[in-house]
C-alpha cells in the first residue's frame, strides 16, 4: 500500500474535510515516498482579459473530491502503483510576476530534485515560466507539448514581456524549451496578423491549429506527437482554453470552434511511453463557471495526468518483473 493516497470515501463522505485535490493528503514536505505532488499556483497578474484565474486551483479542487483511484478507461487502480500529495498553493506575489517567478522556481525545485513530478494548478498560463525555469535545473531543455487555444508566443503585450501572452517566446529565449521537439496543438479565433502564428512556427514549434486536429483526427495526432517528442524530458502545459466555451466556459480568453471534452480526454490518455516530467493546468476562471462545468473537465484531465504517472511506473515494474522472471529462468 502506498503511503500517500486519498481517502477512502466508503469511510469519510466527500463533503467532509479540507478539500485538497481527489481528498489526497494536505503535506507541505516532499519526501522519497512520493511520485507525485499537486500544487496551486494561484497567480493571475499576467491576464489580458479576464482576471480570477487565482481562484482556479480552489474550484479544481473542488470539484476533483469526486474522482475515485481506479481509471477503468486505463484499466489501472492508480494508487497501486504511484503515491502522491497535494502540496498546497505557493505563496505568489499579487501584481509582482517576477517576484512570482522567483517563488514558483524555489518551491518547485526541491520536488524536482527528488525525482518527484510536479503537477501544477493555475493562475494564468505565466506561471509556466517558472516552472519550466526550475525543471531544467534538473532535466536541461525539455520538450513542450502544449494544448492552447493561443500560441502564447508574442514578444510583449502591453509593451511589457511578461504576461500570459508571452510565456513560451521567453522560455525559448531563456533556453528552456527544445524546440525541435516540440508542439503547439489548439490555436484557432481572430489573431492580429498572420505572424502571430507563423512566429512559433519561426521559433521552431510545431503548431496544429484547431482545424488541423480535427482534420487529422485525435489518433493521428497522437501519432505525430509521439514522433515528434521522441525520447527525452517532456512538459505538458495544458490551457484549458483548449477546450471549447460550451465545455470550458471558466476561463480568461475563450476563442470558439475548440476541442470537445472527449477530444482532450482521448489526447491525454493516448500519451503513454512518454518521459513527463512535468504537468500544469491553467487559466480556470471560477466566476464565470456555470454549474463547475469548467472545474469538472479540469479535474479529470489532471486525473489522466496522475494516471499517466501510475502508467508509467506499472510498466517499469512490469519490465523488472519479466527480466526477474527471465534471470529465474536462465538460472534454472
Amino acid at each position: 500500500m502506498m503511503k500517500y493516497q486519498p481517502k477512502d470515501s466508503f469511510q469519510s463522505p466527500r463533503f467532509c474535510g479540507v478539500r485538497t485535490f481527489m481528498r489526497l493528503p494536505f503535506v507541505e514536505q516532499v519526501d522519497e515516498h512520493m511520485d507525485f505532488v499537486i500544487m496551486g499556483i494561484p497567480f493571475d497578474s499576467g491576464q489580458s482579459f479576464r482576471t480570477g484565474a487565482r481562484f482556479g486551483p480552489g474550484a479544481i479542487r473542488d470539484f476533483s473530491i469526486l474522482l475515485r483511484p481506479y481509471n477503468p478507461e486505463q484499466a489501472i487502480n492508480i494508487f497501486d502503483y504511484i503515491s502522491g500529495i497535494d502540496y498546497g498553493d505557493i505563496p505568489v506575489v499579487p501584481g509582482y510576476i517576477s517576484e512570482t517567478y522567483k517563488k514558483i522556481e524555489d518551491e518547485l525545485t526541491p520536488v524536482i530534485e527528488k525525482g518527484i513530478v510536479p503537477i501544477s494548478l493555475g493562475g494564468d498560463h505565466s506561471i509556466t515560466l517558472g516552472e519550466l525555469r526550475a525543471i531544467v535545473k534538473k532535466h536541461g531543455p525539455v520538450a513542450l507539448l502544449q494544448f492552447d487555444a493561443h500560441s502564447d508566443t508574442w514578444d510583449s503585450y502591453f509593451e511589457q514581456k511578461y504576461n500570459h501572452g508571452t510565456v513560451f517566446r521567453r522560455a525559448i529565449e531563456e533556453g528552456l524549451i527544445d524546440v525541435s521537439r516540440s508542439l503547439q496543438i489548439g490555436m484557432r479565433g481572430g489573431l492580429y496578423g498572420p505572424e502571430d502564428l507563423q512566429d512559433a512556427r519561426d521559433l521552431g514549434l510545431a503548431v496544429y491549429t484547431t482545424n488541423d486536429y480535427k482534420r487529422n483526427g485525435v489518433e493521428k495526432m497522437l501519432e505525430i506527437i509521439h514522433e515528434r517528442v521522441a525520447d527525452g524530458p517532456v512538459f505538458l502545459s495544458f490551457d484549458i482554453d483548449f477546450l471549447d466555451p460550451v465545455y470550458a466556459p471558466g476561463t480568461g480568453t475563450p476563442e470558439v470552434s475548440g476541442a470537445s471534452i472527449d477530444d482532450a480526454l482521448a489526447f491525454v490518455r493516448g500519451l503513454t511511453d512518454i518521459e513527463f516530467v512535468g504537468f500544469d493546468l491553467v487559466e480556470v476562471l471560477p466566476s464565470y463557471d456555470h454549474g463547475q462545468v469548467t472545474a469538472a473537465a479540469a479535474a479529470n484531465i489532471v486525473y489522466e495526468f496522475i494516471t499517466l504517472i501510475a502508467l508509467a511506473k506499472k510498466g517499469k515494474r512490469d519490465k523488472m518483473g519479466m527480466i526477474q522472471d527471465l534471470e529465474k529462468q536462465l538460472n534454472n
